[in-house]
C-alpha cells in the first residue's frame, strides 16, 4: 500500500493506493464525472483507492485532473516496480452500449503514451480534454507505456468511461502474478 500527498498553490492532494487490492474507492474531488471515473477505474483494476483533493475548482477542472493524474501515477510507479513475477503486458477491449476503446500496455519503466480518442466539448461540466490529460500525467508518472485507441463511438461520457475501464483492466491482467515470470525482461531489469 502506498500513501502519497501532493500540495501546490493549486491542488492539495492526499491518495492511498493498494494495486492487490478489492476494487473498493473512496474518492472526493469536488468533480463528480471524474469521482465517477476514478470509482470505475478502482473497481475494474481491483485496486483499492482513496483520492481526496481540494482544488482551485473556481479556476477550472485542469489542475485538480491533471495532479490527480500525477500522484496516482507516482503511486502507481512505487506500487509496481519492480514488476517482479508480474505478467508485465496487459490489453483490453472495453465496451459501453455503442463505444469501444482499446488499451494495450507494458510496464516498461519508460513513459510513452499513444492516445487516439476522439471526443470534445463537455460531459456535464467536465471538458473532454481533460480526460487526455489525466491519462498523460497518470501514464508519465507510472511509466508506463501505454496506448489507448477509440475503435468507435458517439456519446462522450460512453467513450471516456470505456477508456478509463480498458486502462484499468489492461493494468489488472499486466499485474496479474505469475512465479515463472521472474523479473519479465531479458535484460534482467524494468
Amino acid at each position: 500500500m502506498t500513501r502519497l500527498q501532493r500540495e501546490t498553490k493549486e491542488t492539495k492532494i492526499e491518495l492511498t493506493l493498494d494495486i492487490d487490492g478489492t476494487g473498493r474507492a473512496n474518492v472526493a474531488t469536488g468533480i463528480g464525472f471524474f469521482d465517477h471515473m476514478l470509482e470505475s477505474f478502482a473497481k475494474h483494476a481491483r485496486f483499492d483507492l482513496e483520492v481526496r483533493c481540494d482544488g482551485d475548482l473556481h479556476v477550472d477542472y485542469h489542475h485538480s485532473v491533471e495532479d490527480v493524474g500525477i500522484v496516482l501515477g507516482e503511486a502507481l510507479h512505487k506500487e509496481i516496480f519492480p514488476p517482479k513475477n508480474r505478467e508485465r503486458f496487459g490489453d483490453s477491449v472495453v465496451v459501453m452500449d455503442e463505444a469501444a476503446v482499446s488499451c494495450a500496455l507494458d510496464l516498461s519503466n519508460r513513459p510513452f503514451l499513444v492516445y487516439e480518442v476522439a471526443i470534445d466539448g463537455k460531459i456535464g461540466e467536465f471538458d473532454c480534454e481533460l480526460v487526455e490529460e489525466f491519462f498523460k500525467a497518470l501514464v508519465f508518472n507510472a511509466k508506463i507505456t501505454c496506448h489507448i485507441v477509440q475503435l468507435r463511438g458517439k456519446n462522450r461520457h460512453h467513450i471516456a468511461e470505456a477508456a478509463f475501464k480498458a486502462l484499468a483492466v489492461a493494468l489488472r491482467r499486466s499485474l496479474r502474478m505469475d512465479d515463472r515470470a521472474g523479473m519479465p525482461s531479458t535484460k534482467g531489469v524494468l
